[in-house]
């Protein structure tokens, strides 16, 4: 199987349900998402070399009811009512597209969207900076650590899909889900 198994496309997506059982917000969340109909498998967090980054709306075409589709996934959910929740998946691209790159997972309570979209994207890229070997400060913020590594000519693109919901009011359960979902066709 080896090569037939990198993925050769991947998209984004997100979601959010609210129900009274915790599994039912959930699977309303991947229908939102829109990969309610396939079994998802979650897996680790490599962006494949090669690999072409596409819309939701082309990504899903790929997808056939039924189909064991492999993904990552970052999911987070509550019934408190008004509760501030997200899920996030930030990547990291490399500059030399055969080699390969980072996807992370984040899921956090009380962050932003942005803040969550942000961290999860920083997460990504300092992976991928390690294993590239560019040198940068660890304490230094996001926008100064993202020029350095733009800088360095080794790292091209980085960027995220976030999800937040506010708990739903009456407490019903509320998940929120952020995914890249890796297509082999």
């Amino acid at each position: 199987m080896g090569k037939d198994m990198v993925p050769k496309k991947m998209f984004f997506t997100k979601g959010v349900g609210k129900h009274r059982e915790r599994l039912t917000s959930f699977e309303l969340a991947l229908r939102d998402a829109g990969i309610a109909a396939q079994n998802l498998v979650r897996v680790s967090s490599i962006f494949p070399p090669n690999c072409k980054m596409l819309p939701r709306k082309d990504g899903v075409t790929y997808l056939s009811p039924g189909e064991v589709v492999f993904a990552v996934v970052a999911e987070n959910s509550t019934h408190e009512p008004h509760r501030l929740l997200a899920s996030s998946i930030g990547v990291a691209i490399p500059a030399d597209r055969n080699t390969y790159g980072y996807l992370s997972e984040h899921h956090s309570f009380g962050e932003t969207e942005d803040a969550a979209g942000e961290y999860a994207e920083e997460l990504a890229a300092e992976m991928l900076a390690t294993t590239l070997n560019v040198e940068f400060d660890p304490d230094r913020s996001w926008d100064e650590k993202k020029q350095i590594y733009r800088l360095s000519n080794k790292i091209v693109r980085t960027a995220n899909v976030t999800q937040s919901a506010v708990g739903d009011k009456r407490g019903l359960w509320t998940t929120v889900i952020a995914s890249a979902v890796l297509i082999f066709d």
